[in-house]
C-alpha cells in the first residue's frame, strides 16, 4: 500500500510540472487528502505537520486546531476523522503546490527504504492514549508565535504519522526527540524574550496589576 501511495503522489507531481500554465496548479489540503484514498487519523496529521510549516499565512495557527481535533480522536481511538471544511479548502499557491507533492513522495519513498516493523510496544494500543497527549502538546508548541518554531514540533508528528503506520518504534522515539528539541526551544525563546522585554517594564506598575488582581 505505501509503494502505491508513494507512486500515486510521484505521479500527481510530474503531471502538476507538467501542466499547461494556464490550469489550475493549487492544491488545498482536502485534495492531499484525496490522494491518499483510504486516509488514515495518522496521515491526516502528517498532512497537517507537513502544510504548518510551509510559508502560508496563518497555516501554524489553522493547523494547530486540527491537530488538537486529531488529539482527541486519536485518545478515543478513533482511526479516521472527517476533516472540516474551512481547514480542507485551505489552497497552497502554485509553488508550493509542486514542493509539497514531490516532498510527500520522497517521504514516502524513503520511508519504505528506511522504516520497518520493530519495538512493537511503542506502537501498541496501550500507548495510543500517551500518544493523543503528545500530539496536543506539538499542536500547542506549533500554535505559539516563534520563529521557526513549529519545525521541530512539525517534524515530531511527521515522525510519528510515518512511524505508526509502519509500527516502527526507532521513528516513535525519534519522533519523542525531536518533540522535546521543540518544546525547549520554545521555552528558551520565552525566556530570552521575557530578558529582552524586562528593562522596559514599570516593575511598580506590574506589581500592582499582580496585588490588583490584573
Amino acid at each position: 500500500m505505501k509503494a502505491i501511495l508513494s507512486q500515486r503522489l510521484r505521479q500527481a507531481a510530474e503531471q502538476h510540472r507538467a501542466a499547461d500554465p494556464g490550469a489550475d496548479l493549487t492544491l488545498s489540503l482536502q485534495d492531499l487528502l484525496r490522494l491518499h484514498g483510504e486516509s488514515s487519523l495518522a496521515v491526516l496529521l502528517m498532512l497537517l505537520a507537513v502544510v504548518s510549516v510551509l510559508p502560508v499565512a496563518g497555516a501554524g495557527t489553522v493547523m494547530s486546531v486540527g491537530i488538537w481535533v486529531v488529539a482527541w480522536s486519536w485518545v478515543r481511538a478513533r482511526e479516521t476523522l472527517s476533516l472540516p471544511p474551512r481547514l480542507g479548502q485551505l489552497a497552497l499557491n502554485e509553488r508550493w503546490s509542486g514542493r509539497c507533492l514531490h516532498g510527500l513522495a520522497w517521504m514516502y519513498e524513503t520511508s519504505q527504504r528506511c522504516l520497518r516493523p520493530r519495538w512493537a510496544w511503542l506502537s501498541h494500543e496501550g500507548t495510543r492514549a500517551w500518544w493523543g497527549v503528545w500530539i496536543g502538546l506539538m499542536g500547542l508548541v506549533i500554535f505559539v508565535p516563534l520563529p521557526l518554531g513549529n519545525v521541530l514540533p512539525s517534524l515530531s508528528l511527521v515522525l510519528l504519522s510515518l512511524g505508526w503506520m509502519f509500527r516502527d518504534g526507532m521513528a516513535l522515539l525519534l519522533s519523542t526527540a525531536s518533540g522535546l528539541a521543540g518544546v525547549a526551544y520554545g521555552l528558551s525563546m520565552t525566556h530570552l524574550a521575557w530578558v529582552w522585554i524586562t528593562p522596559y517594564l514599570d516593575l511598580n506598575t506590574v506589581s500592582r496589576w499582580l496585588q490588583n488582581g490584573l
